[in-house]
């Protein structure tokens, strides 16, 4: 796919998981389009699969490789929600148990205890997308700080949470990125269930992540690609002849034939438009002289 026009250029339909040598084959294809048509490839983006690595080496030599940083960030907001998950389990064991009927005055004091902490269990599941979101406002910040009031770890999550975002950030060249990120991992390293929490932070699909950072011209994520399959994806549900392996390269056929043709159709459809207004402004014209 094209990740600036947002074009399929080639595809495969497979009745079975890929393999290395299935993609070694698709790669050598396409290698084979571009060298027909005189272009070179300059990079390419992936997911994270393990799959990629060795066939685009084969294939495409030295090429730059960048890892969608969609599917990173991903892995890493899924482990940081979890890890709140896990706190809001922590303080819903240590609730007080009290007996059936109306609180007396021997355990009032727990009743308060105990509806305190359901709040902040209550809290902590309503602002969960709080430790995770790009940027917060200053209600929102704090409304973070409000529901970590005493839990320094989720605080600390959050402004990790951040650095890797200011990794990813345009504005920062590649070598800057990597040496913030080492000195982020020896922070983390010291925090004995955060390492653990956050051990996607050591993942080498990280430094990958970050190659965008030195070409403005590759793109940072797949996107490209994932919104044209689950097109597809889609259309397989609700287009229910759209399943078989044949009918599937058919459907692609006509699409890239579409896409093909858009710019005619859209300079076709502007030049009428334009005729048509023309031809509606002279009659409007007319009636005024007569």
């Amino acid at each position: 796919m094209d990740n600036h026009r947002f074009r399929r250029l080639s595809y495969e339909v497979l009745d079975h998981n890929p393999t290395e040598e299935d993609i070694t084959a698709f790669f050598r294809r396409f290698q084979e389009a571009l060298t027909a048509r005189g272009l070179t490839l300059k990079g390419i983006t992936t997911d994270g699969s393990p799959l990629y690595p060795k066939p685009i080496a084969e294939v495409f030599g030295a090429v730059l490789h960048q890892l969608c940083q969609f599917h990173v960030l991903a892995e890493l907001t899924k482990a940081i929600l979890k890890a709140v998950a896990k706190v809001r389990r922590q303080l819903k064991a240590t609730l007080p148990k009290l007996g059936r009927g109306r609180p007396t005055r021997a355990n009032r004091k727990l009743t308060a205890r105990k509806q305190r902490l359901a709040s902040r269990i209550t809290d902590l599941f309503d602002h969960r997308h709080l430790f995770v979101q790009h940027s917060l406002t200053a209600a929102e910040q704090k409304t973070l700080r409000r529901i970590t009031r005493g839990q320094p770890a989720l605080r600390t999550l959050r402004q990790i949470i951040d650095e890797v975002y200011r990794l990813l950030d345009r504005r920062c060249r590649t070598d800057t990125a990597l040496a913030k990120l080492v000195r982020l991992r020896q922070r983390v390293r010291r925090f004995t269930r955060l390492r653990q929490t956050l051990k996607k932070l050591f993942s080498p699909n990280l430094e990958k992540a970050l190659t965008f950072l030195d070409d403005s011209l590759l793109p940072p994520t797949s996107n490209a690609v994932e919104r044209g399959n689950r097109r597809h994806r889609k259309m397989q549900k609700s287009v229910y002849r759209v399943r078989t392996g044949e009918h599937l390269r058919q459907r692609i056929a006509v699409d890239m034939q579409r896409d093909a043709h858009r710019e005619a159709q859209r300079q076709t459809t502007s030049v009428l438009h334009h005729a048509r207004g023309k031809k509606r402004r002279e009659n409007h014209v007319k009636r005024k002289v007569a």
